[in-house]
């Protein structure tokens, strides 16, 4: 990882910094402006934030006065928070990042909509010749029960001609994109005689491999959320590590909060109706997992239950 200026304009090399009154989370602090490589090309970065598990008290205890004291009681009362899914007191968190991506990682992770983000613009500048190329370990079959993974992992053999097909292909339209634009990477025209095309028009060959960058704002609450899909090990390889760094990084920040997060969300488990049954009655002897199906449970919902209680 590396440091970088805190300012990037404003005619002065680095922004004045100054005493603050707001809570500072020492942890945090060591962030700020240290860029942490992701993937072949990629980066995460904090760029600013706001509060620390502290910050999350004092919001929760507006609701009811002046409330539980001391560190043990702080401790409780924020895994009581968490355990119960009291979610507004965790809004008052903030996190601003400054992250390079994949365009295809973008895509998934802009479906988190409660976020605020402003993306590079492949219509105001030129595309950096910058793509994704997945480490051979990553390269699988598709899964033959679920639909959106990986099966069995490739040959060596089959991997090294998959990489040289996603290379050429994506060379080969960034090639085209720089003839479109009539300009090379670093915007010098190629043929003077000739005018390119509009750099929004340019951009539509080129392939979801490319990389792109963004600033993403948002709280605590929502972070994780994000984090409880995208850290899971159920998440795609590729926007699961930028997760599993946002997870680092938070614990830096919020570590109680963090925490709780993994005890109560991150790495638990809930029950339906039907399982929470069919769990009483396993306890008390009164069923076996061969009663499941009574209880109301699909045949994928028996096999998920067994993989999470090793049945």
């Amino acid at each position: 990882m590396s440091a970088m200026p805190v300012a990037e304009s404003l005619d002065a090399p680095e922004r004045e910094t100054a005493a603050t009154f707001r809570p500072v989370a020492a942890g945090m602090e060591e962030h700020v402006n240290v860029y942490h490589p992701v993937l072949d090309h990629g980066f995460i970065a904090v760029k600013d934030y706001m509060g620390d598990d502290l910050s999350i008290l004092q919001m929760a205890r507006m609701s009811y006065g002046k409330g539980t004291k001391g560190v043990s009681d702080d401790r409780a009362l924020l895994r009581y928070l968490m355990r119960h899914f009291h979610t507004s007191p965790f809004e008052g968190c903030v996190i601003k990042l400054h992250v390079k991506l994949p365009i295809f990682v973008m895509r998934q992770w802009v479906r988190h909509r409660t976020a605020s983000l402003n993306e590079y613009s492949a219509r105001y500048s030129i595309m950096p010749d910058e793509f994704y190329m997945p480490e051979p370990a990553q390269l699988a079959v598709q899964s033959t029960d679920n639909k959106q993974g990986r099966g069995d992992n490739l040959t060596t053999e089959q991997a090294n001609e998959v990489l040289r097909i996603l290379k050429d292909d994506a060379q080969r339209n960034f090639s085209s994109y720089h003839n479109l634009l009539n300009v090379d990477e670093d915007g010098e025209a190629i043929d003077e005689d000739r005018d390119g095309i509009a750099r929004e028009l340019a951009r539509i060959g080129l392939p979801l491999s490319t990389y792109t960058q963004m600033y993403w704002q948002t709280n605590l609450h929502n972070l994780m959320h994000f984090l409880r899909l995208r850290a899971d090990h159920h998440a795609q390889y590729e926007i699961r590590i930028y997760a599993e760094k946002m997870l680092a990084i938070m614990a830096d920040w919020v570590p109680v909060t963090t925490e709780a997060f993994r005890d109560y969300q991150l790495e638990a488990s809930r029950l339906s109706r039907m399982e929470l049954g069919l769990v009483r009655d396993l306890l008390a002897g009164k069923a076996s997992m061969a009663d499941a199906e009574r209880y109301g449970l699909s045949k994928r919902e028996i096999r998920e239950f067994k993989d999470r209680f090793g049945c």
